[in-house]
């Protein structure tokens, strides 16, 4: 397995749409692999595979406690089939805007139609935690940040300490 490096805001590929995985092959379960390996390092609970600079629609989750089993799941082209009309908030962080958090309100409950590493469909019926990462990450695949569901001064605010950040780097 190895360690991949994650993209960092401001870079542009994280506006990027992800397209769809035609097969599910050795590649693909090595990259979610691969995934994995680098959610945990980070640490983090979600990872979309545009974060690692991959741009095809899978992610992988594991809200498991700390010191608990991990309980790692894998979706390959992720489709939210249903959300509940009641909302909830999380504050959200994500591996690509390190340590910068905000409250975010999705859909308290949602259905996803996805592939697993066999290629075999699954329906999952998520709430709490599950659903917003599940949310969060199929975000990711269209292009869309948690920021982008913020105040645009905040968001904006945000896009600029990244982007003077990322030039005081080069």
């Amino acid at each position: 397995m190895t360690i991949k490096p994650l993209i960092i805001l401001p870079d542009p590929l994280l506006r990027q749409v992800s397209q769809p995985i035609e097969r599910v092959d050795a590649d693909i379960r090595k990259l979610a692999e691969d995934m994995l390996e680098t959610m945990y390092e980070a640490p983090g609970i979600g990872l979309a595979a545009i974060q690692v600079g991959v741009a095809r629609r899978m992610l992988v989750i594991d809200i498991s406690k700390e010191g608990d089993e991990r309980e790692p799941l894998v979706f390959i082209n992720p489709e939210i089939v249903r959300s509940s009309d009641e909302y909830s908030v999380y504050e959200e962080g994500c591996l690509s805007i390190p340590d910068y958090y905000a409250e975010v309100e999705r859909p308290a409950s949602i259905t996803v139609k996805s592939l697993d590493r066999e290629g075999r469909e699954h329906l999952t019926e998520a709430d709490g935690l599950l659903a917003t990462c599940l949310q969060h990450e199929i975000d990711h695949l269209n292009g869309v940040l948690f920021i982008d569901h913020i105040s645009r001064l905040k968001r904006e605010m945000v896009i600029k300490k990244f982007t003077k950040a990322s030039k005081s780097k080069l």
